[in-house]
């Protein structure tokens, strides 16, 4: 794989990062680099400025309205945006329920569907979780039974991401409760004001609204937002968490948060001098940079792969786990440098209207709760228990 970039590389990053500072505001960059919570229009806006460009989309094929990147130009636009200060583009609009149409739905749900997803017009949520099914996925109990040419939906899936924001949500639900557990599970397109769903809201320990309990309460969905066909369902679950599994790595993030590391390092005064002036600080942030380096590496693998036409396999489980870990690494460190600074807990600081002062320097109030949030990342995706059997079952072949 040949590194070195092109001059059109870097004529597409030179592109790619005037956009930003062209589109992205100040307050919403502010927001990225603090450490505070993002609110809707921080995602909606930005986000419809790049489905207006045609960048949302941008791991598509030119046939679904993507622009048809190669891996190097996803590789520049992914790490330019970071650096920039670019909020996380919300994925399972663009990075998961899309693919899934455009791979497994029929002409009429792709020509309905993807429009609105590659303009950030219409926003998406992830019916995944259920109670008694996070891991154990194919557990999931939410029923789903026919009625002539509608499904009626019951259950409830819970921690799901930005449901109070989102117009549709993509469910697995169970269709068939006769067969093995992952043949009876279907794919079905739920539009969130229709009668009998409800969202409530989970507050998680950083003072942040992101997560939901989602209830089903004989929830009518037509058959025709039936995603492939009747019990196979898992094919495009499989399918999508392999892509989400490839986005959970957040090789970009992790490589602005040892920047923001050392920024941390070199103003955080020790008795006259910094943390920079310490050696062993140090050592840890070099160790830390160079397993993100070699995570970027191993993902650089994947692209390139999936640029010759292959899709993500079980070996994207070893960048979920490492990405998991490495997230949580720096976010301890953060704690580390900031010292006694992070024992007042201000999950209120993490917020624009805010009238708290802070304690300590800037940087300090959002490492606390920084550093309890990162614990949810070997979970959520798949828990690193899980994708441990996976890589070993099917990549080393134990």
């Amino acid at each position: 794989m040949d590194l070195a970039l092109k001059a059109e590389h870097k004529a597409f990053a030179d592109e790619v990062r005037a956009f930003a500072r062209e589109n992205l505001s100040p307050a919403t960059r502010e927001k990225t680099f603090s450490g505070k919570h993002y609110d809707r229009d921080d995602h909606m806006v930005w986000q419809q400025a790049l489905g207006k460009k045609g960048w949302l989309a941008y791991t598509w094929p030119k046939k679904y309205g993507g622009p048809g990147w190669d891996v190097t130009q996803r590789f520049l636009f992914e790490n330019v945006l970071a650096e920039e200060g670019a909020p996380r583009i919300l994925p399972f609009g663009p990075k998961m329920v899309g693919p899934v149409i455009y791979t497994f739905g029929t002409d009429e749900q792709k020509e309905r569907f993807l429009p609105g997803i590659r303009s950030s017009e219409v926003s998406w949520c992830q019916g995944y979780s259920e109670p008694g099914a996070g891991s154990d996925l194919a557990n999931l109990r939410t029923r789903a039974v026919r009625e002539g040419d509608h499904y009626i939906v019951n259950g409830q899936k819970t921690w799901t991401s930005f449901a109070h924001w989102g117009d549709w949500i993509f469910c697995l639900v169970r269709t068939n409760t006769e067969v093995k557990a992952q043949e009876g599970i279907s794919f079905l397109l739920i539009d969130m004001k229709t009668p009998g769903v409800t969202v409530r809201p989970i507050i998680m320990t950083d003072g942040a609204h992101h997560v939901n309990d989602v209830f089903l309460d004989n929830v009518k969905v037509p058959v025709e937002n039936l995603i492939g066909k009747e019990n196979e369902g898992w094919t495009c679950a499989k399918f999508l968490l392999a892509n989400e599994r490839l986005g959970i790595a957040e090789v970009p993030a992790s490589k602005r948060g040892v920047s923001v590391l050392r920024q941390i390092a070199r103003s955080e005064p020790q008795n006259g001098s910094t943390l920079a002036d310490d050696p062993a600080f140090t050592a840890q942030i070099a160790d830390i940079d160079l397993q993100v380096q070699a995570l970027e590496m191993s993902e650089l693998r994947v692209l390139s792969t999936m640029a010759q036409g292959g899709a993500p396999g079980p070996e994207v489980s070893t960048l979920k786990v490492r990405g998991s870990e490495i997230q949580q690494r720096i976010a301890e460190l953060t704690m580390e440098a900031v010292g006694e600074y992070a024992q007042p807990y201000q999950p209120g600081m993490l917020f624009q209207d805010t009238n708290e002062t802070p304690i300590g320097p800037d940087h300090a109030p959002p490492a606390a709760p920084r550093y309890f949030n990162m614990r949810k990342t070997s979970i959520y995706g798949g828990s690193t228990e899980i994708q441990k059997n996976i890589v070993s079952k099917m990549v080393l072949g134990l």
